[in-house]
């Protein structure tokens, strides 16, 4: 399984408003004969390409998957056909499908005698590549991960508006691979008029990467014609509404799954006030500036017993700096 959740974690971006499902097919022996994820909308599923790599040893094999395999067709066949095919007497998958159209497809193994057994390595894959495609099938909206790099005192940038660099170089590195298997970037207004962000995914040699997340500009406010965010080296699309819903609404119709939210203080607490954040990565430097803006704007908030409380499920090193990652203290199970 995790095998499965790295083929995954490979395919992340590529492959919405689909999962990124991982699978491994083990022979009989219980060998590794094939691995394969999703591929992009209306290519084939992780299952069928596993099995692909795995042939004729697939029979009388395991399947070990992400999720649990698609019963329904959709684009393609359903993924519980391609393993009785193949001949599987098992399998194994970490998450059960949310997704009504979807799910049953453990149901329909176990009465065609394939054993079955869920909950693998669950947790891992629910905090994984899985977790903000999990959210947009439950709740229909994109997953939005608020990210930010702060000082020790909470401050974004210093009180003359200068905020390069708070974080680290590894910290900056990181978020460039983010911003790579994100589906979307979002940003205001006023961040791109002061800050003029290019909003783009780039390699450790300051190359753009390959693949690009879509860029979003929010709020009614006009911008430059010469900001970067107009480039033209990836897509943008304008929102001109300061309302997360509408927001949020318009990037599901898109086929927007996970997105960064990378404005400035009054977006972020925008979205904190409403509820629509799901994830805080926060980056936080070993410095001190006393003054300057905080990294959060309004977000409703008028005593103690308003604010609004999240419960940290990692803190690690990024270099010099301190990520902690976190999660509304009403979410369990990551997602």
């Amino acid at each position: 399984m995790l095998a499965a959740i790295s083929a995954s974690a490979r395919v992340r971006g590529s492959t919405s408003p689909n999962p990124p499902v991982g699978a491994v097919v083990l022979d009989a022996a219980g060998a590794v004969a094939g691995v394969g994820a999703t591929q992009p909308p209306g290519g084939p599923h992780a299952e069928v390409m596993a099995l692909r790599e795995a042939g004729d040893r697939a029979r009388g094999g395991t399947a070990l998957v992400t999720l649990e395999p698609c019963a329904h067709e959709g684009r393609t066949p359903p993924c519980t056909d391609a393993l009785l095919r193949a001949g599987v007497s098992e399998v194994h998958f970490a998450v059960a499908d949310p997704n009504a159209v979807a799910a049953g497809g453990a149901a329909v193994l176990r009465a065609a005698g394939v054993r079955v057994e869920a909950g693998l390595l669950a947790g891992q894959v629910a905090r994984g590549p899985l977790r903000a495609w999990l959210h947009y099938a439950r709740t229909g909206r994109p997953h939005v991960t608020w990210k930010y790099a702060a000082t020790l005192d909470g401050r974004v940038a210093a009180a003359d508006g200068s905020s390069r660099w708070i974080s680290g170089a590894e910290s900056r590195a990181e978020v460039h691979e983010l911003r790579a298997v994100v589906d979307a970037i979002a940003a205001g207004t006023g961040t791109v008029r002061v800050d003029d962000p290019q909003l783009t995914a780039r390699t450790p040699d300051g190359g753009l990467a390959d693949r690009q997340p879509l860029r979003v500009v929010v709020g009614a406010s006009e911008i430059p014609a010469t900001s970067r965010v107009l480039d033209g080296v990836a897509e943008t699309v304008r929102i001109r509404s300061h309302d997360p819903d509408t927001v949020l609404v318009q990037l599901a119709a898109r086929g927007v799954v996970d997105v960064l939210l990378e404005g400035g203080p009054r977006l972020a607490g925008a979205f904190a006030e409403a509820g629509r954040i799901d994830r805080i990565l926060a980056y936080v430097a070993p410095t001190l500036l006393g003054s300057g803006p905080a990294a959060l704007g309004n977000a409703g908030v008028s005593t103690i017993t308003e604010a609004h409380r999240w419960t940290v499920e990692g803190v690690t090193m990024s270099g010099g700096d301190v990520r902690i990652s976190a999660v509304p203290a009403r979410v369990t199970g990551g997602s």
